[in-house]
Formats: C-alpha cells, sequence, structure tokens
C-alpha cells in the first residue's frame, strides 16, 4: 500500500509538470499570435529581404534561437515551435541559424511572391563566367562575420582552380575593400597569391560611409593571417581601425579612391579597366556592396552643396536646422546621432511608420518622436530643396515649408547591374531561396 501511495503521488508530480509546461507554453503561443496579428497590422509580418525560414518537422522548440536573435521579436513560439513575427525587421545577422541545434533554420531571400535580384553565383562563389567570383553583400550575404568567411572561402576556390601558367600580371584581382575584400586579401596573401585590390572610396567599402561610433558587427569573426576577432559588439571607427592596423601589419596595400569601370575576358585572363590605368589577372573577385552609388531623390536643389547621403562625424555638427530624409536604420542612426539641444532635426519619411528597422532604433526614435525632441513627417517626400529652407508635399498635396541648413538623405542605393550587365555576369531573382552560406 505505502509503494502504491509514493507511484501515486510521483505519477500526480509528473503529471502537474506536463500541465505547468502545456500552460506555460499555451501562454507563450497566445502572446506570439498576438504579436504575428500585430505585425501583419503594421506591415511587418511578411520579410523584406534576408530572413529565417524554420523546418517545423526538425524544431524541437529550444528557443535558443530567439535568445540568440540580437533584435528583438524577429522569432517567437508557437505551439512549440519556432515561427516568425516581425520578419520585415530581419536585418540578416544569421545568429538565429548558428544557435539552433538541429539544424531548422535557414537564412533565405526573397519570398515566393516577393523576389530579391542577386547575381548568379555557384555554391563555390563563381559566377556564369569561369574565374569570375563574388562573396559578400552583393551575393546577398550583408552580415560582416559571413562576408569575412565568404572573402577567405571564395579565394580559397580561386587558388584551387588558378591557372598557375597563366600570362596576366596578377593571380586575382579583388575589387571591393569592405569585409568580403579585405578578408579575400589576407586569405590571398597568405596562399602567396599575386594580388591587386581596388577601392572605388576609402577602405572599409560600405562600412565606411556608417556614422562614427556606429556598432556595426555583433558576433565574433575570424580573419586570415589574423585569427579571431573576439568583440561581440564593436563599433565602425574601431573596426575601421582593426582593418587598417592589420593591413599595415601584413604589408597589404589596397589601390583606395579608384574605380573600376569595365572588366573584360580576354582568353584565359581578365583585363580590368580603372579611372587611371588598366591590369590584368587570372582571375577577379567582386566584393563589392549592393548599393554601393546612393539613390538620389531628382528634385530641383538636389545639387546644393548642403546635400549630402552620408554622415562621417554628427559630433562636429551643432546649431543647424537638418532635414533627414529615409525611414530605414541608416536614416534613424543619423537622426539619433545629429539630435541634441542645438540641433533642430525634421525626419521626412514617404511611409506611415517605420518597419524594417532594428528594435533599438525604433524605440530610440519613437521616443524621441513622442517627446518632440526630433519632428516627424510622416507620409512626405522632398518637393524642393532651397539655400535656407526645404520644400516638401504631403499625402494631402499640401506643400510644407520647413528652415534648412543641411539635408541627408538615406533613401538606399542603386543596384550596380547594369555594371554586372556589361561585364556578362546574369541576375537572377530569388522567390524564398536559401543563399550560400
Amino acid at each position: 500500500m505505502e509503494s502504491f501511495l509514493i507511484y501515486l503521488a510521483i505519477v500526480i508530480i509528473l503529471l502537474l509538470i506536463v500541465k505547468i509546461y502545456l500552460l506555460t507554453q499555451n501562454k507563450k503561443s497566445k502572446k506570439t499570435i498576438i504579436k504575428i496579428n500585430k505585425a501583419k497590422q503594421e506591415g511587418l509580418f511578411e520579410p523584406v529581404s534576408l530572413h529565417p525560414v524554420i523546418d517545423p518537422n526538425r524544431c524541437i522548440g529550444t528557443a535558443a534561437c530567439i535568445s540568440a536573435c540580437p533584435e528583438k521579436d524577429i522569432l517567437g513560439l508557437l505551439n512549440n515551435k519556432a515561427v516568425t513575427i516581425n520578419a520585415a525587421r530581419c536585418v540578416g545577422h544569421g545568429a538565429c541559424s548558428l544557435a539552433c541545434p538541429m539544424d531548422a533554420i535557414s537564412l533565405v531571400i526573397g519570398t515566393e511572391k516577393r523576389g530579391v535580384e542577386i547575381p548568379f553565383i555557384s555554391p563555390e562563389f563563381e559566377t556564369n563566367i569561369p574565374m569570375l567570383f563574388i562573396a559578400g553583400e552583393l551575393g546577398g550575404m550583408g552580415l560582416i562575420k559571413n562576408a569575412v568567411e565568404q572573402g577567405k572561402q571564395a579565394i580559397d576556390n580561386i587558388y584551387k582552380k588558378l591557372n598557375k601558367n597563366h600570362s596576366a600580371e596578377f593571380d586575382v584581382g579583388i575589387v571591393g575593400s569592405g569585409p568580403a575584400g579585405i578578408s579575400a586579401s589576407l586569405n590571398s596573401k597568405k596562399l602567396g597569391l599575386r594580388f591587386i585590390t581596388f577601392e572605388q572610396y576609402s577602405i572599409g567599402g560600405t562600412v565606411y560611409n556608417f556614422p562614427r561610433n556606429k556598432i556595426v558587427m555583433t558576433s565574433p569573426m575570424t580573419l586570415p593571417l589574423y585569427g579571431k576577432v573576439n568583440a561581440t559588439e564593436i563599433s565602425k571607427d574601431k573596426l575601421i581601425s582593426l582593418w587598417l592596423e592589420i593591413l599595415k601589419k601584413y604589408d597589404i596595400k589596397i589601390l583606395e579612391n579608384t574605380k573600376v569601370s569595365d572588366i573584360i575576358r580576354e582568353n584565359d585572363i581578365f583585363i580590368i579597366k580603372t579611372d587611371s590605368k588598366i591590369y590584368s589577372a587570372a582571375a577577379v573577385l567582386l566584393a563589392i556592396g549592393r548599393r554601393g552609388t546612393p539613390r538620389k531623390l531628382g528634385v530641383p536643389g538636389e545639387e546644393k552643396s548642403k546635400v549630402y547621403y552620408r554622415l562621417l562625424d554628427p559630433n562636429a555638427i551643432s546649431n543647424k536646422n537638418i532635414l533627414i530624409v529615409g525611414g530605414g536604420d541608416s536614416a534613424i542612426e543619423a537622426a539619433i546621432s545629429l539630435f541634441n539641444s542645438e540641433n533642430k532635426i525634421t525626419l521626412s519619411y514617404r511611409g506611415k511608420e517605420f518597419s524594417r528597422v532594428k528594435e533599438k532604433n525604433f524605440n530610440t526614435i519613437n521616443e524621441l518622436i513622442r517627446n518632440n525632441k526630433i519632428v516627424f513627417l510622416a507620409e512626405t517626400n522632398v518637393k524642393a530643396i532651397h539655400d535656407d529652407y526645404v520644400e516638401l508635399i504631403n499625402k494631402n498635396s499640401e506643400i510644407i515649408e520647413i528652415k534648412n541648413d543641411f539635408v541627408y538623405i538615406f533613401i538606399g542605393g542603386e543596384l550596380p547591374n547594369d555594371f554586372l550587365k556589361k561585364i556578362g555576369i546574369s541576375i537572377t531573382k530569388k522567390f524564398g531561396e536559401k543563399v550560400v552560406s
């Protein structure tokens, strides 16, 4: 009898544990459903570009992906399975995929309805043109850590396929000095390749154009020759300084302010034309950004000297009337960086509300707007830029004039499709396809 009571007590305890577990999961599911419905109402449920896709048959509901995500409410648990919530806010960190113990998450670009144009590349990062490779953001991988790894792997593949008896001046020409380009340059040095690296602007590529002190990396990376960079968070300034230090240490020189205008394949080598000189290489690696050329508004007055498309040192600007145009992370971070008691900031966005932005930026900018620290003009467009004021037009076709000293435009950039087509690279549209990583 005593044994029976013990077993009965154990069964009751187990049933209570199961009940508590199920109630907890049910509570989590209800919260997730509420968040999903809200995301749908705000237009944040559908992904814009790179985003996670969960295989429910592999997912075991550990929530490791949710904990690993640097953003908030991108993922949640529904019926003990991970699901996407605010997919439009995903910025492609890829931390969720790495954290999943069951390999149930894939990083996917585009959706069944919304395609994203990217160049064709093989699993070895080679384009449809033999010995012409692509790595990093241009191929759909914007995360610094992954771009670094792709730059390394692309050079490994070039090294394996390289015709050692070629007649070119260099083994490989690397175009771009962002994360993928710097990693490729370091690996080329490590493997003993004769290489040359071109940079249209300054070392760092797209990263160089970010505001000072902007956090640009959220997970450690491993650089060829140098080894592991253990920082979990690193600012733009510190990362650029680190790259410059590493390049100097290994005596790697990058041709800055050198724009590659054309790449022509002649027999078994490539002719690389720049704005000042012509080079030849047996292989080429394109490590350029997807949006290297800033997109313009196309309005009267945009050519004025007070109009800018990047913000390098916000601390040097004070007591100014500033208009920032855009609704993405770049525009919001610029507004936050420029905000102080002396500057008067106006943020103009054609949309009704911010969508695909980082959670921290979303919360900070909305708090500044609520407290009347920054003026937010939703559903407005710039009509004309004048010397001391700017004309905006709202959805009701009403003209709004605001006093102005500087205009900063952050509305994305032009895809280098014309350049890629000129070279002969095939461009494909990805509809929910897994990216090469």
